[in-house]
């Protein structure tokens, strides 16, 4: 009978032993991940703090500074900023009413049937390689731009717009579609009580309610917009201009870092990296923004 109690004993340390065991193995993984970002921001505000602290380079200059040219000494980075705005904009004037849209159609009117169809497809979007929609865009929207609106260049801010709409639908529809369906169906129930149509009650009643998500979708979709490189690379034209229409070609701050760090050293390297700094404080405020939406959407 002492047996029992003994063997029951022995098998509790081991499975006290397995608990903290894996506990720590989960805590190494928490601190792999907090420690790379780490390093990552480190390295990057490091090197392209350099050309402002120890060159004087002014920062003033290089936000507001229209000429990059490495080789005179001459890095503003007005241009790709301006840009990397009117780009996002734009994809975001494009993509958010169609993502919405689309989000609205699969969680409260399609059939099923209908439904199980076109999110996989919408989800499949998310897994395709940014280099190929960029290749879409080259192969397809460029010529498109020339030869069937007459444009007088199809690598330009109206390809690079309707590239990056394309992208940001999975983000937008995909969380948009999981805060939609959150909504409680009493919500949905009590409006078409009142009598209200399905379309009011989407409208009205549902989307106001699913606010929150369909914000943080917004943000994510910008985040995505923004942070592009390889797709934009192909079909910008890469000019390093401030767009004044549609059909001028541009360089984000994206594709101005990935074109010519390759080459890049000196002073030019760190400007390259200062430039990320500015790519990374873009990020970091739409963190932010989302941050304080998804608390908003908790209370």
């Amino acid at each position: 009978m002492s047996a029992l109690p003994e063997k029951m004993g022995n098998a509790n340390k081991k499975k006290y032993i397995l608990e903290g065991l894996s506990s720590k193995l989960f805590q190494f993984c928490a601190l792999i991940s907090v420690i790379s970002l780490l390093l990552i921001v480190g390295f990057v505000f490091y090197k392209g703090s350099l050309p402002f602290v120890v060159d004087g380079y002014s920062f003033i200059d290089f936000l507001t500074g229209v000429d990059w040219v490495p080789s005179e000494e001459k890095f503003g980075i007005l241009p790709m900023i301006v840009a990397s705005v009117y780009a996002t904009i734009g994809a975001l004037i494009i993509g958010v009413p169609v993502g919405l849209f689309t989000a609205i159609f699969l969680a409260e009117i399609a059939p099923k049937r209908v439904a199980k169809f076109i999110s996989p497809a919408v989800q499949l979007l998310a897994g395709i390689p940014s280099v190929l929609y960029g290749v879409f865009g080259l192969a397809i929207i460029v010529p498109f731009l020339q030869n069937v609106l007459n444009l007088p260049r199809g690598q330009s801010l109206l390809a690079v717009i309707l590239v990056l709409a394309i992208m940001m639908l999975p983000t937008i529809v995909t969380v948009a579609e999981t805060a939609i369906r959150a909504v409680p169906k009493t919500y949905r129930e009590g409006s078409l009580a009142l009598g209200a149509s399905q379309i009011e009650t989407i409208f009205k009643v549902v989307v106001p309610a699913a606010k929150s998500g369909v914000m943080a979708a917004i943000v994510l979709g910008v985040g995505r917009a923004i942070g592009e490189t390889m797709a934009v690379i192909l079909v910008a034209g890469n000019s390093l201009i401030i767009p004044t229409s549609l059909t001028d070609s541009l360089r984000p701050l994206t594709t101005n870092i990935a074109l010519e760090m390759g080459y890049a050293f000196g002073s030019h390297q760190n400007m390259l990296f200062a430039t990320g700094i500015v790519l990374f404080s873009f990020i970091l405020i739409l963190n932010f923004v989302l941050a304080k939406i998804s608390a908003k959407g908790e209370k």
